[in-house]
């Protein structure tokens, strides 16, 4: 699924390249048991996405990990269009990182792409002793050929955020990206931008703290995160810290927009519902304003190839919106669609004052099923027109806010995009109901093509 041409790495050559890329066909899912009472495996699903397929809306292949209780959360590439100038590189592993286990999982995808296969395992015990961290999160490819993976915390589950580099041909621990007693003091998400010598990375909380749970006694306690963090990408020194404040408590997903010559993004915080945007000033450092407010709780964000358009999931609302960024500091809302969530209106919670004025939403039904849980995790076609959804967040937060799901599973939805002037529609044929798992139901989260996507591929 990636550019053809003579010489050419992974990927694409420009973001708009990409949008001109093949559709998608399958795409792979980590599906977690972690806190469901079922005792097997997580593992990594593929799901048959091509409408002309025989088996469109099915999950075609299981790779099971040979441990329990990892926590498989986000997924990264090898080699992604950072390396697009390097032909010698190919697209062709895919990294599992565990959130609760701190394995790393590296996957051949490569061989087979619609059966991948286990190539290497990552041990906690390398992680531990080779960088002091824990908990890994975000994989990003870098264009040096390295892999680099964010850590939540330390061994001893409190909260530190550093970063694992692993060596791309070999994935042994090559150590830390950051400079001793440099790492923050929590960390999550992160995205770089060598064009402009930076990276910028987020905070969600300290591992011992959100492991089972989410207790707001925690926030007040210090044991979530406020800030964004300004690296210097060349010199990996931490050059600022970003406090939202209050409002912008739980900063997590965090984008650039794609195009390399830009110097701003947005990032996601949970608690508030907001999301800032955050710039680079004219004086050359960097500051952020909030440009967005809804209900809380935002969950994850993406932008579209273009930088058109700024998608973001609402977890306990249980609405997508999809806001215009054609101006950057006033985004426009151009759509909105419930999927579930906490505050329907034949459930338990009445809303008795809503700023938006808006009713209380009816349960969504897709091929007959009652969805349960809320729109969580998203990801974007190339072209911009078919955004999918899973509804699992981390499974010991599922398990409070959402038990049903718990019992039910999880489900992959998509929504059909307007791209000319903003618009959502559930696609009703489409639903892949992971509650029906040979092992009992199952809760899956990120998703990743086989050929790169909008929250995978940065563009040096």
């Amino acid at each position: 699924m990636a550019t053809k041409c003579t010489g050419c790495g992974p990927g694409y050559k420009s973001p708009l390249d990409a949008m001109k890329g093949p559709r998608e066909e399958i795409v792979y899912l980590p599906c977690i048991y972690r806190n469901t009472g079922i005792q097997k495996p997580d593992y990594l699903a593929t799901v048959d996405v091509d409408p002309k397929s025989p088996t469109y809306c099915q999950v075609i292949h299981r790779l099971p990990m040979p441990n329990l209780n990892d926590e498989l959360h986000h997924s990264g590439w090898n080699a992604c269009s950072s390396c697009f100038g390097d032909s010698s590189k190919k697209r062709n592993r895919l990294i599992l990182p565990s959130l609760i286990s701190s394995r790393v999982y590296i996957v051949d995808t490569g061989t087979d792409p619609r059966a991948p296969q286990m190539h290497k395992i990552v041990e906690p015990t390398d992680i531990f002793w080779k960088t002091g961290l824990a908990n890994p999160h975000t994989t990003h490819c870098l264009g040096s050929g390295q892999i680099m993976i964010s850590s939540l915390g330390d061994p001893s589950g409190n909260g530190k955020g550093g970063f694992i580099l692993l060596d791309g041909k070999t994935f042994e621990v090559v150590g830390n990206w950051e400079l001793p007693g440099e790492a923050a003091p929590f960390g999550y998400d992160f995205w770089y931008q060598p064009r402009h010598n930076v990276m910028m990375s987020t905070e969600w909380g300290a591992p011992k703290a959100l492991a089972y749970g989410f207790n707001l006694e925690h926030v007040k306690e210090g044991l979530y995160g406020s800030k964004i963090h300004v690296w210097d990408w060349t010199t990996h020194k931490r050059l600022q810290s970003l406090d939202l404040g209050e409002e912008g408590a739980i900063p997590l997903e965090i984008r650039f927009l794609h195009d390399p010559a830009a110097t701003e993004g947005y990032v996601g915080c949970a608690l508030q519902g907001t999301v800032f945007r955050f710039y680079r000033t004219p004086k050359g450092d960097w500051a952020a304003e909030k440009v967005i407010h809804v209900p809380s709780l935002i969950t994850d964000i993406l932008i579209s190839l273009d930088d058109r358009f700024l998608y973001f999931s609402n977890w306990l609302h249980g609405d997508i919106r999809q806001y215009d960024i054609t101006n950057r500091r006033n985004p426009r809302l151009a759509g909105q669609l419930f999927l579930g969530g906490s505050i329907l209106n034949d459930g338990p919670v009445k809303v008795l004052e809503d700023p938006e004025n808006q009713s209380q939403p009816p349960p969504r039904t897709i091929k007959g099923k009652r969805i349960p849980g809320s729109p969580q995790m998203l990801q974007l076609s190339l072209d911009g027109k078919r955004l999918y959804v899973t509804t699992s967040l981390y499974s010991g937060w599922d398990k409070q806010f959402y038990p049903e799901m718990i019992k039910e599973g999880s489900v992959m939805m998509q929504i059909d995009v307007n791209t000319a002037n903003g618009g959502l529609k559930v696609n009703e044929n489409f639903l892949v109901d992971f509650g029906k798992e040979p092992n009992g139901p199952a809760l899956a989260h990120e998703l990743r093509y086989p050929g790169g996507d909008c929250t995978s591929d940065i563009w040096l």
